[in-house]
């Protein structure tokens, strides 16, 4: 049953929480855009496309932006209610900070439970998708645009020059066309004036162009009897393809081995399959290596203990091997031991490269994970945090709530690239920012607890001026009067 008080908390937090998620959303999304504004202002791109693309880096962005707005909006709720002094009224009724931390706590565990299934269900289609659309978007071309003056080259086939465009963007002057020919020269037209225009399905660019001349070089590149043609004409028609200038959607098939595209179960067959892949590889290796050592086949099992006895009369190969023999047996040895470091040097970058892609899966299925967790973490910091600061409204609790998020993201960052680097393991690299801010919270809610005066700066300078007083009882200071009198 929901008391009035678990009613009131909730609905304190219900407005700050969805204005901070929209915000948080909307900074993360700017922040893609920003990283690949060069790949897509020019490419003439349509309202679907845009609306497709912002859709989908919002679904990858949503587990991020759950954990900064449950921060920000915990501190909110619970600085409002200290500041209008509901707290002191929850507290003096002998209700403690645990229990009207309570329904938030819970409202956090559901929130968490949502961020892991977009983690695990949603963002692997969403990153397919975003993937396919992002390299769609890159590969193509810039919009068709000829500037005055400037050679154009971005049309297969062709190099376009125009002297003068007039204000209808239409009429053209001084056109000249190289159309690029295999073997021979480039076929030259140039023309004084003309009209350009795209047709109505976009799909061709029409010249006609006016009182010119066309230049071409007919016959074969291995043949000296070519021929050399000058056409001049009054009326031209060039008609150009624009099917490369349009956006081509790439399957998303081809995205799908990523370990960012897997849901946990996914992940959990693949790790599993490529742990099954590095016992065979270890097999495989001993195999390829002991076609360059025969002699471990003959070695004898008692050979340590032989070995141990210094008595044992051992005779050197130069005294076994004859003379004969010793060239041969030299070059043999030195090829056995080249093949078998290059075996080494190939088998080591294998091992490297099945270790990376093991990492790289680990560390997709830890992040499944984390950034749910992460969102009880941050609120265990928030909601104390709030209960001592007794500020509402964006301007403090936004400052602490960005100090402790870029912690966060900091440890998180630097946490994933120790593990893909190995430096340290797959769960230490990704729980680290979990394994540091949880004390953090614990101290806060302890502090808070106690109505701890942690961010009063009343309480900063009383302590700051009783330790001067201190000071000046064991003489180690002056007094203010004496240094005045002198």
């Amino acid at each position: 049953m929901i008391k009035k008080l678990d009613s009131l908390i909730i609905r304190s937090f219900i407005g700050p929480f969805l204005a901070t998620f929209l915000i948080a959303l909307f900074v993360l999304v700017l922040q893609f855009f920003w990283l690949y504004i060069d790949d897509i202002v020019g490419k003439n791109l349509d309202f679907i496309t845009i609306f497709r693309l912002v859709g989908y880096v919002a679904a990858t962005t949503v587990p991020l932006a759950l954990p900064l707005s449950l921060l920000l909006s915990s501190i909110m709720t619970y600085g409002n209610l200290g500041e209008s002094f509901e707290l002191v009224a929850i507290k003096s009724a002998g209700i403690p900070l645990l229990r009207f931390m309570r329904p938030l706590f819970i409202t956090s565990i559901f929130i968490s439970g949502i961020a892991f299934l977009f983690a695990n269900n949603i963002i692997p289609v969403a990153n397919l998708k975003l993937n396919a659309l992002k390299y769609d978007i890159i590969v193509a071309k810039p919009a068709f645009d000829i500037k005055e003056g400037i050679f154009y080259d971005k049309l297969d086939g062709y190099v376009i020059k125009i002297g003068k465009k007039e204000k209808d963007d239409s009429t053209i002057r001084n056109v000249i066309i190289y159309e690029k020919v295999m073997g021979l020269q480039d076929h030259l037209l140039t023309a004084e004036s003309g009209i350009m225009r795209v047709t109505a399905d976009k799909r061709f660019m029409e010249f006609q162009l006016h009182n010119g001349w066309r230049y071409e070089e007919s016959g074969s590149a291995y043949d000296n009897n070519t021929q050399f043609i000058r056409m001049g004409f009054t009326g031209y028609k060039k008609v150009f393809d624009l099917s490369s200038f349009k956006m081509t959607k790439t399957e998303d098939s081809l995205f799908k081995y990523d370990p960012k595209m897997l849901t946990v179960g996914q992940l959990n067959y693949s790790i599993d399959s490529i742990n099954k892949n590095e016992a065979t590889f270890f097999k495989f290796s001993r195999s390829q290596l002991a076609d360059n050592f025969l002699f471990l086949k003959y070695r004898d099992s008692l050979w340590k203990h032989i070995a141990a006895k210094d008595s044992m009369p051992f005779k050197s190969s130069a005294a076994v091997i004859p003379d004969s023999l010793k060239a041969a047996l030299l070059s043999s040895a030195f090829y056995k031991m080249t093949n078998a470091a290059s075996n080494i040097e190939t088998m080591n970058n294998e091992y490297k490269s099945n270790l990376d892609f093991l990492t790289r899966h680990l560390i997709e299925w830890h992040r499944k994970f984390t950034l749910s967790v992460a969102c009880l973490v941050l609120f265990m910091i928030g909601a104390p945090l709030g209960s001592i600061i007794r500020k509402g409204g964006l301007g403090t609790p936004l400052i602490f709530a960005i100090i402790f998020f870029v912690l966060f993201y900091l440890l998180n960052t630097f946490g994933e690239k120790f593990a893909k680097e190995n430096v340290v393991s797959s769960f230490t690299g990704m729980w680290l920012s979990t394994l540091v801010l949880i004390p953090i919270g614990v101290f806060l809610t302890s502090k808070a607890m106690r109505d701890s005066q942690l961010f009063n700066k009343e309480f900063y300078y009383r302590t700051f001026r009783n330790f001067k007083k201190f000071l000046v009882k064991l003489k180690m200071i002056k007094p203010a009067a004496e240094l005045v009198d002198r």
